[in-house]
């Protein structure tokens, strides 16, 4: 397939509708923007190596263009001396030079629009390969979010089926026994004679509050 080709296939795709139809989007769009590069570089080169061809011209103009100036001098030289042969001569050397420095300007004014034309493409491909790019940057970030997605909801599914849960059971199971284990540690103690003393303060501290808010509710009604 030639560059401009390439170039006309690129420039007329719809990228979504392309990707729509493709069983792996983020591959197809890598492809895509490797073909896009690759144009790309060529008609850089191809404008370039026209705008090179267009300087080596333009300095065959300018040359042509001081060689007619020149044979005009001659030809003027010659008159003044009064050799018309010579003059004629000189003259036809100048039309010839003026030919070629119009047909140069021609060549000249093909290249310019080729070159215009080059540009505009390069233009036209760039702003193509922009839209990939941040097409492909959109497709992978999706595609990591549904990886992850992907992973996290294996996770929940596996947590909910009854081996795992029955996992749980066992667990807290395991724990009450350890709870209640704890509770029976003193069980039927036979308290000690400081925890005797330390019941009769705290029923003594009670009994003293109790006289002291009843006494409270006697003033009240007074």
């Amino acid at each position: 397939m030639g560059i401009f080709s390439r170039f006309r296939d690129i420039v007329n795709s719809n990228i979504n509708a392309m990707l729509d139809k493709a069983e792996d989007p983020e591959k197809l769009i890598r492809l895509m923007i490797q073909e896009m590069e690759d144009t790309l570089v060529e008609i850089k080169a191809s404008c370039a190596s026209t705008m090179a061809s267009r300087t080596r011209v333009n300095r065959t103009l300018e040359e042509a263009r001081e060689r007619a100036e020149n044979w005009s001098k001659k030809a003027r030289l010659a008159v003044e001396k009064g050799r018309e042969d010579l003059a004629r001569e000189a003259l036809v050397e100048k039309r010839n030079y003026l030919a070629e420095v119009e047909n140069r300007q021609n060549e000249i004014n093909n290249l310019t629009e080729i070159v215009e034309q080059y540009q505009s493409d390069i233009k036209q491909l760039e702003e193509k390969l922009a839209g990939a790019r941040n097409k492909h940057r959109v497709l992978v970030q999706r595609h990591i979010a549904a990886t992850k997605h992907k992973s996290t909801q294996m996770k929940i599914r596996k947590a909910d089926t009854s081996d795992v849960m029955a996992r749980f059971d066992h667990f807290e199971n395991k724990i009450d026994h350890m709870e209640a284990d704890a509770d029976l540690v003193n069980f039927g103690r036979k308290p000690t004679l400081e925890d005797e003393f330390e019941k009769l303060e705290k029923d003594e501290k009670i009994e003293d509050e109790l006289e002291a808010l009843k006494k409270e509710l006697s003033q009240d009604k007074e």
